[in-house]
């Protein structure tokens, strides 16, 4: 198993990105200008990476909380399903429902949203201020497959809970690692 640590990022401050992308489990298009919050989780994701699968069940379980308080979560694909056709639309829809998936979870077919927010690997986590402001990146946790530490969610919990409380982080972050993004030959970013 391949493994990528994403250390290309958006400044902390910077406005995310924006996007309209196809759901791919009932919520239709989502326009990310369209969406109120006091904060938004954007994750790059895919349904094969042994690293999502190991915390998708965390992951899902963790968000339901703070849904609750006003946190929009929005999960993306980006990979090349030429090549990794279990990463398919109709796959998510799949997998979006054997998770459990409470949020959107969008197919980037162009591949062109990864690379404006720089995501590298999946999974790959961005989490934004009420104002579309970069607050944090980085990992959900210091879980991964055969480590034996269980999938708490801390390093994201933290960063969602100082958010929300309008605290700046203290810790610096720890970036993601996972698997790639499988990038369609000839569109890998040059960053």
């Amino acid at each position: 198993m391949a493994k990528t640590l994403s250390t290309m990022h958006l400044p902390i401050g910077e406005e995310a990105p924006s996007f309209i992308l196809p759901s791919t489990n009932g919520y239709g298009e989502v326009n990310l200008k369209d969406l109120n919050a006091e904060g938004y989780l954007i994750a790059f994701w895919c349904n094969h990476c042994p690293f999502v699968k190991h915390i998708a069940t965390a992951f899902v379980e963790m968000i339901k909380h703070y849904q609750q308080k006003g946190i929009e979560v929005i999960v993306i694909s980006s990979n090349d399903v030429s090549e990794y056709p279990e990463d398919r639309p109709e796959k998510m829809t799949e997998a979006a429902q054997y998770w459990g998936f409470t949020f959107p979870y969008l197919y980037d077919e162009s591949q062109d949203i990864a690379k404006k927010y720089y995501a590298a690997c999946t999974p790959d986590f961005f989490l934004f201020d009420k104002d579309k402001k970069l607050f944090y990146r980085g990992q959900m946790d210091s879980s991964r497959p055969g480590n034996d530490r269980p999938s708490t969610g801390s390093d994201l919990k933290q960063a969602i809970d100082h958010l929300l409380a309008k605290k700046p982080l203290l810790e610096k972050f720890t970036p993601s690692m996972g698997c790639n993004i499988k990038w369609k030959k000839g569109n890998e970013p040059k960053f």
